[in-house]
């Protein structure tokens, strides 16, 4: 393996920052080799019955993992401080405020957090000045375990504002069950509808107030095999007080008037507001691109009329908008950064549409109507920025103006038969504001639904954007957050962080408690690599399936970076990727494990040949590929980390982060590699699984936990580095 310094003076570093060695040993795991052939690649797994994860062996195994973690975190001398301060940041503003909806009647639903609250809840205004009112709270709903919780995935507001539908999932796991409640009897009505399918068809009140769509995973088999779990999925129609289990389906693959889908298919019905027209979406699995089809609302439940599509998989639409009669797509067709154009539900010709936004230099990523415009989400580098299309005159965007000091935003509570929006602004050195945007003046105020906080705006802090030449010499963006007075003289403890996948970018963003980190002189950097949609479809497509490696080979690019310019050394430097984002981070220290002291993989991918074995596998081969054809099988190995790990070779410290209620990344991935990191180092570096029962992918975890793990994700980083303050005593 390359090495950025000459061995011996790497070595010295080691030597003098590497941690003292702490008592005792995490429980060694037996290894049990099975030998996959793999088109003629014999490939050994020494832990492959750790997919088992129930087997009482395994969780042995993983209960003794998880107490070691705790021990040897709770060892560190100055964690506890760290998570108090953690704690104390994100309490500079007595609550949060967030996915608010707006009424014609000028009522606002939102959800709100308090700051001494785990989990977010629903409540109701008479505009923004008014009383609220309390209406969902998850913290009330009955549980089968003390110590499990419940978390809220969605809600929607009734075209009257009489009734809410709202999904909620315990501990974590994302199973989650839909329920209906009434704002005049201040209860849920009796409907319960489980195995929602809350990220991809989520429901849709139709205009009767009476009835909505949702979507549902089948109902399978105890012992049916994991991949079934989002296999044929199906969208259905719901009357309020009807016996759920005879729900009409009105889209999904067999259904009268639906077409021809494959069992990996996500159907979903959307219907927008003002319009006569459902909109039929399906979304391939993970392939950002959608095929849609539209029907009546008419004709809706009517099986002998057919949907019709308004364009394909192959037109290269990720996004859509309706108003009336007309359809606005969001495509990269002849478009590598995307652009919008506009054709008609009646008779949808997307050859021949028209172009409304027509690409630029900037990444379209975003689309919404209101009552007076077409609204254009972009982003600008790292800024997301709006565009106004006028319905009327010459449909010529109009860039809205925001703060100087807040200098990236994103619309939300928009609605067709309503005029102007809300933005939502955003910073890397100061936390934003909730405006409303008037579409006659032109002008944003503030709501003053969201509170200022006591940490809002440091006067210390600063940032900095860059262009970091990547292996390949093609340039890659690096976001540099820090203190004003920090000194480039490679003292520095910093994290780069890093993502690249399915076209997701890191955009502008600030985090009150990553000032306990950044107070301390620390530096956070965000590598936005191939893989991310950075620089739009093109930048994505450049880092998935075979060109895959150069996620982390940028992310290990942007390292060296920070290493040359003396922000930071080796001896000061920690990896940190989650989800896909494990992909990156486990490959890179696979690569160049001399290049950082610390790493942390958060619920990561990190065995890419079984992944196809789980239940959200099969959704992910268009973004990763499949070990079924050859040339593919060579991509995922590649980037598989529990593969690239090899024995004697000095790893960093790793701190690996799971739930066990994981539904999208299997725990048995983070104790596959916890396992083979433990047995391959030689670097004496502890490799630690924190291990969390209560939660699953992120997704619905509670504030505490949230801030536990972030403490121990950066003590254990800080213990890495040599701090003094974070050695455990001995």
């Amino acid at each position: 393996m390359k090495s950025c310094v000459p061995l011996p003076f790497a070595m010295a570093l080691f030597l003098m920052t590497a941690p003292l060695a702490v008592a005792g040993d995490p429980p060694v795991a037996p290894v049990k080799p099975v030998t996959d052939d793999y088109h003629g690649t014999p490939v050994v797994d020494p832990y492959r019955y750790m997919e088992n994860f129930k087997d009482p062996e395994v969780q042995k195994w993983v209960d003794g993992q998880a107490e070691y973690a705790a021990q040897r975190l709770r060892s560190i001398p100055s964690r506890d401080a760290f998570l108090k301060r953690i704690a104390e940041l994100d309490a500079g503003a007595p609550y949060m405020i967030f996915g608010v909806t707006r009424l014609p009647d000028g009522r606002l639903f939102y959800m709100k957090q308090l700051a001494a609250e785990n989990v977010a809840k629903v409540y109701v205004r008479d505009g923004t000045n008014c009383k609220e009112r309390l209406l969902i709270d998850p913290d009330t709903f009955p549980k089968h375990d003390p110590a499990e919780h419940f978390a809220l995935s969605f809600y929607r507001v009734s075209p009257d504002g009489q009734q809410v539908i709202y999904g909620f999932a315990a501990s974590g796991s994302e199973q989650t069950t839909l329920k209906v409640f009434d704002l005049a009897t201040d209860r849920d009505l009796p409907e319960a509808i489980d195995r929602i399918e809350a990220e991809y068809a989520p429901p849709y009140w139709l205009p009767d107030g009476e009835s909505f769509v949702y979507g549902r995973r089948r109902q399978i088999a105890a012992d049916a095999p994991a991949t079934d779990g989002y296999k044929f999925t199906r969208a259905f129609r719901h009357e309020l007080g009807a016996d759920v289990d005879k729900d009409s389906i009105v889209f999904a693959e067999g259904a009268g008037g639906s077409p021809a889908m494959a069992e990996m298919d996500f159907p979903a019905v959307i219907v927008p507001i003002g319009s006569e027209w459902a909109v039929g979406q399906i979304k391939h699995g993970d392939e950002t691109d959608i095929t849609i089809y539209a029907k009546t609302l008419a004709a809706l439940c009517t099986s002998r009329v057919q949907w019709t599509k308004v364009c394909d998989r192959s037109d290269q639409v990720t996004a859509f908008a309706v108003r009336g009669d007309d359809i606005y797509l969001l495509t990269a067709q002849d478009a590598p950064r995307f652009k919008v154009v506009r054709t008609s539900l009646a008779k949808p010709d997307f050859g021949s549409s028209t172009v409304v936004v027509p690409p630029g230099r900037y990444v379209v990523e975003s689309l919404a109507v209101a009552q007076d415009a077409l609204y254009v989400g972009i982003l600008d580098g790292v800024r997301n920025k709006i565009l106004r299309v006028p319905f009327t005159g010459p449909a010529k965007p109009e860039a809205m103006s925001l703060p100087a000091d807040e200098p990236s935003g994103r619309f939300s509570a928009i609605r067709a038969d309503q005029p102007g929006l809300f933005v939502r602004t955003f910073s890397w050195t100061r936390e934003g504001r909730l405006y409303e945007y008037d579409p006659v003046t032109k002008q944003l105020s503030d709501t003053r639904l969201v509170p200022r906080g006591k940490f809002d705006a440091p006067d210390w802090l600063t940032s900095t954007e860059v262009m970091v030449s990547s292996h390949d010499r093609v340039k890659v963006p690096l976001s540099i957050v820090y203190r004003k007075d920090l000194r480039r003289d490679g003292s520095n403890p910093t994290v780069l962080s890093g993502y690249g996948a399915y076209g997701h970018t890191d955009s502008m963003h600030f985090d009150p408690t990553d000032l306990a980190w950044l107070e301390r002189g620390g530096v956070l950097a965000t590598a936005h690599v191939r893989g991310s949609g950075a620089f739009g479809k093109e930048w994505h497509h450049a880092g998935r399936r075979r060109t895959k490696p150069n996620t982390w080979k940028d992310f290990i690019a942007c390292a060296e970076f920070l290493v040359k310019e003396k922000y930071t050394t080796p001896a000061k430097l920690a990896g940190e990727g989650g989800s896909a984002g494990g992909i990156l981070i486990g490959r890179a220290i696979t690569e160049r494990p001399d290049l950082f002291a610390a790493a942390h993989i958060a619920v990561g991918c990190t065995d890419m040949l079984r992944f196809e074995t789980t239940m959200n596998g099969p959704p992910n081969i268009p973004e990763f590929g499949t070990v079924t054809k050859a040339d593919e099988f060579g991509w995922l190995l590649a980037m598989s980390t529990f593969h690239q790990i090899h024995d004697g070779v000095k790893y960093p410290g790793v701190i690996l982060t799971h739930g066990v209620n994981d539904p999208r990344v299997e725990p048995w991935e983070s104790a596959k590699a916890t396992a083979r990191l433990q047995a391959a180092t030689a670097s004496g570096r502890p490799v630690l699984f924190r291990v969390d029962r209560q939660a699953g992918h992120g997704i619905g975890s509670t504030k505490q936990q949230r801030h536990e793990e972030q403490a121990d994700v950066w003590a254990f980083m800080l213990w890495q580095f040599g701090e003094r303050a974070f050695q455990p005593n001995e």
